[in-house]
């Protein structure tokens, strides 16, 4: 069983001032469309519930760095053993501050102090809700993933997907790769979901993987590594301040590593996605039990007040208790 494992989660609350006139004093109309302010920044009202889930599920990790612009929730207790209260000014470099660009706070996850080797990187989407052990996460010192081949989806990620691609297949050599760590990409964790890979044999390059919108193993080495072969791309894009069509983001370190063979494999389903509108799911997936974790994804609808009270009276329902890390 591997120990010393931490948690990392980035957290923003647009209603919060400084941050607010921040943005508005950086932002462009362009800007603003692109990143969809709402959508991308807005809290609602969950993450208590993470922290709860963390406790209840994953009560041995580690340290938990939630990273944020400065602000962070007045319940949550900053003093408790396990909370590193991380700032973008603690850990990104001056050049890239200030930052509203998601890719930037990922793509440097491996400079914030004292973190571990070996780290699982949440959204604050992404919940605990059943329990989990280190090797759910990490096998043999290696990050657990699923290797099923899937061609880049054409949607609002495509073109970030498709940079990391790129990167990819320039800095690695997928076929030769591929055929030495077969049984990693043929295995029988995947169901039927491998035999996508025996489609997807014609392709001798890195066409891109099927994702599952979940918490992601990493080594803090691959960061290291991919920082150090190839620079230029990852300095552009935590240049700009939002998010732009020539970003790269996190997928590139998931992709690194299971193209190297840096993982061990992990069985498809291993937990689910919906969108936060999609409450009947949501209610029976957290009732049940059966995943060990859940996505709840934003959505793109201007009022959401009252699907944010829905979500946190389901949530209250499921995580009734109140956790070491909150204050009140």
């Amino acid at each position: 069983m591997d120990t010393d494992i931490d948690f990392v989660i980035p957290w923003v609350d647009d209603s919060d001032p400084l941050w607010k006139a921040s943005y508005d004093y950086y932002s462009s109309k362009e800007d603003k469309v692109f990143n969809k302010q709402g959508e991308r920044y807005r809290d609602w009202g969950l993450l208590r519930f993470w922290f709860r889930g963390v406790e209840q599920f994953a009560p041995w990790v580690r340290t938990i760095h939630i990273v944020t612009a400065g602000h962070y929730p007045q319940w949550l207790d900053l003093h408790h053993p396990k909370i590193h209260l991380v700032k973008h000014e603690d850990y990104l470099p001056s050049r890239y501050l200030p930052t509203f660009s998601s890719h930037t706070i990922e793509l440097n996850i491996h400079r914030i102090d004292g973190l571990a080797d070996r780290f699982v990187y949440f959204n604050d989407d992404v919940f605990l809700i059943s329990p989990v052990s280190p090797d759910d996460f990490f096998k043999n010192g290696l990050p657990r993933d699923t290797a099923i081949r899937n061609f880049v989806i054409r949607d609002e990620f495509g073109h970030i997907d498709l940079n990391n691609v790129i990167v990819i297949n320039r800095n690695l050599a997928f076929w030769p790769l591929f055929k030495k760590n077969l049984s990693k990409w043929f295995n029988y964790r995947y169901g039927a979901y491998a035999l996508r890979n025996v489609y997807f044999l014609g392709y001798r390059d890195f066409i891109g993987l099927k994702h599952q919108h979940l918490a992601n193993a990493y080594l803090k080495s691959t960061f290291q590594e991919v920082w150090h072969s190839c620079p230029d791309k990852l300095e552009e894009t935590c240049l700009r301040k939002f998010r732009g069509i020539g970003d790269v983001n996190q997928w590139i370190f998931q992709y690194w590593q299971i193209v190297s063979g840096l993982f061990f494999p992990r069985r498809y389903g291993f937990g689910r996605y919906c969108h936060a509108d999609d409450l009947r799911v949501i209610k029976k997936t957290v009732s049940q039990r059966k995943k060990k974790l859940l996505c709840v994804n934003d959505i793109e609808k201007c009022d959401i007040s009252a699907l944010k009270e829905s979500l946190q009276q389901l949530f209250s329902k499921a995580f009734p208790e109140k956790s070491s890390f909150e204050l009140y």
